[in-house]
């Protein structure tokens, strides 16, 4: 026997010898492992042209509308234009603009209670107050530091746009009453730098109540405070004839009471004083005077047309 088939058989009882010892096991099935799941693709990014989601937008801020004096109309009528600063009358307004300026930028303990609050008026109509009231405003807004606010509020009888050559308008009534939400609706710039104008607006038959309204107390908050620099001049109704300048007067920080020359007594004058005690600072204009030279001068006023017998009547 070769050596190749020793090595065989030894190799067999090999095989044999450890078929006894060893448990026979049954084959198992191999269970292949489920594939993990794809991962989640990741959303894809959005382009600057995708259209986002609509939400609401606030609405936009209502800009205040812009109307044109006719300046040369203004100056040929006598009134104070910024490009004739020199002169008579507007010296004069000078004068008169001076110490309620002074009031209105006090600090400190001299400060005055809306003192950029003006309000002028007169005991009885015609002596000239809706005149003192926007020469008084056109004065100031040329001034360097002060945006001014002239605010027709002789509801009863507007005139301030009527005097400037303007259209009526809707204004303060209206803000008041409701009918306008938002003050810039009404609120016009005017091409005199610094100037807006708030109308009167449309009649109101509780124009009393609406003026002594909480409405009207916010409305003046938000006028006066707004801006630091702000004037606001009101062209009041006369004190003796209506209540609605009574109302109006406690709100105001000054008033400017404009008293016609050789015309009103001293006992209206007296009378209009007396219902107006609460403001802190009254003024008084003496307007329509037919006197010349220094005197009158500090006298103020003179009403349109300086110079003319007893000046034009102005309302």
């Amino acid at each position: 026997m070769s050596l190749i088939e020793k090595a065989a058989q030894r190799l067999e009882k090999l095989k044999q010898a450890a078929g006894d010892e060893i448990d026979v096991v049954e084959p198992v099935a191999a269970v292949r492992p489920e594939p993990p799941a794809p991962a989640a693709e990741p959303a894809p990014a959005v382009q600057s042209s995708a259209v986002p989601r609509q939400t609401p937008l606030p609405a936009n801020p209502v800009v205040s509308r812009s109307v044109d004096i006719d300046l040369e109309r203004l100056r040929h009528v006598g009134m104070v234009t910024p490009e004739q600063s020199r002169g008579a009358l507007a010296d004069e307004f000078r004068v008169i603009k001076r110490p309620l300026l002074q009031n209105a930028t006090a600090a400190g303990p001299t400060a005055i209670d809306n003192g950029n609050l003006i309000m002028v008026t007169s005991a009885l109509p015609g002596e000239g107050k809706s005149f003192t009231a926007i020469n008084l405003a056109i004065s100031m807004a040329m001034e360097l530091d002060h945006t001014v606010l002239l605010v027709d509020a002789d509801v009863s009888r507007p005139s301030v746009l009527r005097h400037l050559g303007l259209p009526p308008e809707r204004g303060l009534m209206d803000v008041l009453s409701g009918e306008v939400d938002d003050l810039g609706e009404v609120l016009l710039r005017t091409n005199i730098e610094k100037l807006s104008i708030l109308p009167a607006g449309m009649p109101h038959p509780r124009a009393t109540e609406l003026l002594a309204s909480d409405n009207m107390n916010q409305l003046l908050e938000q006028i006066a405070k707004r801006y630091a620099d702000r004037i606001v001049v009101f062209d009041s109704p006369p004190l003796l004839v209506t209540t609605e300048a009574r109302v109006l007067a406690t709100h105001m920080g000054q008033v400017v009471m404009v008293v016609e020359a050789e015309r009103t007594t001293q006992g209206s004058v007296k009378q209009a004083l007396a219902t107006i005690e609460a403001c802190p600072i009254k003024l008084m204009v003496l307007n329509k005077s037919r006197r010349s030279g220094p005197g009158s001068y500090y006298g103020y006023g003179y009403g349109y047309g300086y110079g003319a017998e007893g000046g034009q009547q102005a309302a």
